[in-house]
């Protein structure tokens, strides 16, 4: 009987105890799931906000640029004169700059005035005109329109006088659009600045549902605010829940002894982990989030996806400190370039209007002249400088090693340099090696040579009175060649010596603003002695001076001696009446070629195209010498060199051109030109070219 008694209770204990803990888990099986919502929720809200920034700072390098440009004055000509040419060779070529496969101009009137498109638009105009009216009021806006090529997304600014920064004083002067195509490019660099899988959507389109997938919906509207379409970015949501149904079965199964097992082990498999899960998504605690990842099964995972997305968030945050303080640098390093480049040009144009409008004496208008040739040798030196930058910034510099007799290359710099500072209250000096070198070095000389100049002239520039020297060392052991150059000028401060080789920050003072510049020079030494597999180092103090170190690889030629030839004054020889061709598209370049070549018996034709010298060489056989310029309209000077030489041989064809980089050099040289002239042109080089190669004889040997 006590059995009978006793086995309805065990049993009502057993079916009790496994209702009592079913029911306990389905509970916990709904606060899981609750959880789970809650996860996902607090996942994609912090998804689309980290979305919604990365797009905003994606477009942001494009409002700074398009508020600068129109802010510009020379825009507010532009949109009166309408001058084409301006508007492509100096908006048109910030193509790249802005990233865009448009840029459109329209007059105060809302009319088009021109464009300039990458192959991938065609369309010419189709900006509306509702929106122009909203920019009279807003300044800037940005929108998106469905165009024959598809959707693009268009920043458009009303252009103002830079007196009015606002855009609001005046009224617009024309309106200036940067149009991007929404194609398979743009999309793969959203791929890559948002780390998701970016696709378009139609307005008519639904949102696709993926399990284990999260998206944010970037909504694209029109300037109505009308949606034409979205993008909808999606990535992985690793969390999985079903193990959790799993174990459901397995406790029905086994109810008896899971009970108590799941008793012990459900609040540190499921509540603890989810507590955690809580704590971070509720404050971001980093201590929940480590002991998260060392919990077991997927809540380690979401450990991990927190600590990531943590670390993203500070990321983040030093990349936009970063990209401000970048925007801050080249704001300040654009101001400066503006100032040095407007100030030879403002003594160029005032000194010009005064020998054209006023009454001067001779002796003044040697002056003017003078300080205009200067003010246009700085203006050539700033550009020159701002090339190279940019050729060091896309990798596009590779060394042109030569064999270097080392000694005469320090010796003639000495000289050339030595000739500059005659009036200078200076004692420069080059300091000879304790050791010269064996044989022939193999380095780049033309790179070597400007790292040396570039320091040198920063040492003359910043020493009013005391000395200047430099000088190399050979260093067998390391195998390495040691120069220095040091100055007892003003000096450095030490906490800008982290700085200075720092293309945008130039350390600024009395004497630095006093001679001018950019202060490209150290950055392109450094970017120089890099390329050459190099160091350089500086020691400086205030009011003592600087000294500059740097060591390239010594690479010996076993071979004799280079005998560097000096450069001597060209005599200018008398002209026999010979035919000249001068290949220029530019009117007021083939001018100057004329009055420098007036005195001459010269016979000058003039060829406005490559394809026109083409046609002249081949149908004129009495022509003596061509003077081609590279870059000119409908054939290149490349591209006419190619058809001349086959046909004309003994032709002696000299480049002239604008570019002046080693790598150019060494372009014309292999396109079979027989020299070159580099802009602005040089009237004794000019005439020592001309001399070279009409003399028959002597160039016959050539």
């Amino acid at each position: 009987m006590t059995v009978k008694k006793t086995f309805p209770k065990i049993l009502w204990l057993i079916f009790s105890s496994s209702i009592f803990f079913i029911l306990l888990y389905f509970a916990l099986f709904y606060y899981t799931k609750k959880a789970e919502k809650q996860v996902y929720k607090d996942t994609v809200e912090q998804f689309d906000k980290r979305i919604d920034e990365l797009i905003h700072l994606e477009s942001k390098p494009i409002l700074v640029s398009i508020n600068n440009d129109t802010n510009w004055d020379e825009f507010v000509d532009f949109t009166i004169t309408k001058d084409k040419n301006w508007f492509i060779e100096t908006i048109g070529n910030e193509l790249d700059i802005y990233n865009a496969d448009y840029l459109g101009a329209y007059g105060a009137d809302k009319n088009f005035i021109i464009r300039v498109p990458t192959p991938k638009i065609k369309t010419i105009d189709f900006i509306p005109k509702d929106e122009m009216e909203l920019l009279n009021k807003v300044g800037i806006n940005k929108f998106y329109m469905k165009i024959p090529e598809g959707v693009v997304e268009v920043t458009g600014a009303a252009i103002h006088p830079s007196d009015d920064p606002l855009k609001k004083k005046t009224k617009a002067s024309g309106y200036f659009f940067v149009v991007r195509l929404i194609d398979t490019s743009f999309i793969k660099d959203l791929d890559k600045a948002t780390m998701a899988t970016t696709a378009f959507l139609e307005t008519n389109q639904s949102l696709p549902k993926e399990k284990n997938k999260i998206h944010s919906v970037y909504k694209l509207r029109d300037y109505k605010n009308n949606e034409i379409g979205a993008l909808v970015f999606k990535r992985d949501f690793d969390v999985y829940f079903e193990n959790i149904t799993n174990i459901m079965y397995v406790i029905i199964l086994f109810f008896i002894i899971n009970l108590i097992v799941n008793l012990i082990y459900t609040r540190k498999l499921v509540y603890y982990p989810l507590d955690l899960v809580r704590r971070a998504l509720e404050s971001g605690n980093r201590k929940a989030i480590k002991e998260l990842k060392n919990t077991t099964g997927e809540f380690s995972h979401i450990g991990n996806l927190f600590e990531e997305n943590s670390n993203q968030k500070i990321e983040l945050i030093k990349a936009k400190i970063k990209a401000e303080e970048g925007d801050r640098l080249k704001s300040s390093f654009l101001a400066n370039l503006s100032h040095e480049i407007r100030t030879p040009m403002n003594a160029i144009n005032g000194f010009t209007e005064l020998l054209l409008n006023t009454g001067t004496t001779e002796a003044e208008k040697l002056e003017y002249l003078n300080v205009i040739e200067k003010s246009g040798k700085n203006l050539v030196g700033i550009i020159d400088d701002l090339i190279e930058m940019s050729k060091i910034d896309s990798n596009q510099l590779t060394p042109n090693l030569t064999v270097v007799n080392l000694e005469s290359c320090i010796n003639e710099l000495y000289e050339t340099v030595k000739i500059t500072i005659k009036n200078k209250d200076i004692d420069f000096k080059l300091i000879q090696p304790k050791r010269p070198a064996k044989f022939n070095i193999i380095t780049d000389d033309i790179k070597l040579k400007q790292v040396i100049i570039n320091l040198l002239t920063n040492a003359l520039k910043f020493t009013e009175r005391g000395s200047v020297t430099f000088g190399f060392e050979i260093d067998e052991e390391n195998e390495l060649i040691n120069f220095t150059v040091k100055d007892t000028g003003l000096g450095i401060d030490e906490d800008n010596h982290k700085n200075i080789f720092d293309r945008f920050k130039r350390v600024d003072s009395d004497i630095s603003i006093k001679v001018g510049g950019l202060g490209l020079g150290l950055a392109i030494s450094k970017a120089y002695v890099d390329l050459l597999g190099g160091t350089i180092s500086l020691d400086s103090k205030v009011g003592e001076g600087s000294t500059f170190y740097f060591s390239i690889p010594l690479k010996y030629s076993v071979v004799e001696h280079i005998t560097v030839k000096q450069i001597n004054n060209v005599e200018i020889q008398k002209s026999e009446g010979e035919t000249i061709l001068i290949a220029e598209d530019d009117n007021i370049n083939f001018l100057l070629f004329q009055k420098m070549m007036q005195n001459k018996n010269y016979k000058i034709i003039r060829a406005i195209n490559g394809q026109e010298a083409v046609d002249i060489c081949l149908n004129t056989p009495n022509i003596d010498l061509v003077l081609m310029d590279i870059k000119m309209p409908i054939m290149t000077g490349f591209e006419a060199m190619e058809q001349i030489r086959p046909m004309r041989p003994n032709l002696p064809i000299i480049a002239q051109t604008a570019y002046s980089s080693s790598e150019d050099k060494i372009k014309i040289e292999e396109a079979g030109f027989n020299g070159y002239l580099t802009k602005p042109l040089n009237r004794e080089h000019l005439f020592e070219m001309i001399n070279t190669y009409l003399d028959k004889e002597n160039y016959n040997e050539i």
